[in-house]
């Protein structure tokens, strides 16, 4: 499949692919992650947020390690005039010659907890955006955590008791990390019984794409091709 919509899922495996991407590029030039943090001037649990592709550290963080591994290149084109459309009529856009394009294939491994994790990662990030907008909803989580808290022990009750502290604080973050915490709040989360169907659904469609992977680019161009 190819597209040119960029959906929460696709962006999530985009920075993984790229945080990953980084990271290989890193090793492959001999840097530790203290002597690459120090470089780029960031501190070394940023660097690691980075090379697991959480959206958390900015852009410019990013950037400034794409630029201290060589491969900053890519994304000045996208600032610069190369990648801007050609004006309609001009003879730039009449010309039979197709403009360039780029694809980037984006897929996840089904076979491992990589697909498993970035479906958990895209439900709670949409139950966050969703809590955000309707707080009510948050009182339902609130009562859901409430009434397994109250069902007896658990082996999640320690995950259960953190999850109240973060719905009461709403530190969202602490879910939405790629740390190995992260992952096991998100497997006793309350936080997803407030989407709808229609919105899980939604989500494993796009997981389901994925896994047979999908070529992010000019549609216009390849069926010209």
């Amino acid at each position: 499949m190819t597209t040119t919509q960029i959906t929460p899922v696709l962006e999530s495996q985009l920075l993984l692919q790229l945080g990953d991407r980084l990271k290989r590029l890193r090793k492959a030039q001999g840097l530790g992650t203290v002597e690459m943090a120090a470089r780029v001037g960031i501190a070394r649990n940023t660097l690691r947020a980075i090379e697991s592709g959480d959206p958390a550290p900015s852009m410019g963080s990013y950037l400034r390690v794409m630029s201290v591994l060589g491969v900053s290149g890519e994304l000045a084109l996208l600032a610069g005039d190369t990648m801007q459309p050609a004006p309609i009529g001009s003879a730039a856009a009449q010309s039979r010659h197709a403009r360039p394009s780029v694809q980037v294939r984006v897929s996840t491994d089904g076979s491992r907890h990589e697909a498993q994790d970035l479906q958990s990662m895209a439900l709670h990030r949409a139950a966050v955006d969703l809590v955000k907008t309707e707080p009510v909803l948050l009182i339902k989580a609130q009562a859901t955590l409430a009434r397994w808290l109250n069902d007896g022990n658990s082996r999640s009750t320690s995950l259960w008791k953190e999850w109240d502290e973060i719905l009461r604080q709403r530190t969202w973050r602490k879910v939405l990390g790629r740390t190995r915490r992260a992952q096991e709040l998100r497997q006793a989360s309350p936080l997803i019984t407030v989407l709808s169907d229609e919105m899980r659904q939604s989500i494993l469609n796009q997981i389901s794409l994925l896994k047979r992977g999908v070529l992010l680019g000019d549609v216009h161009a390849e069926a010209a091709s």
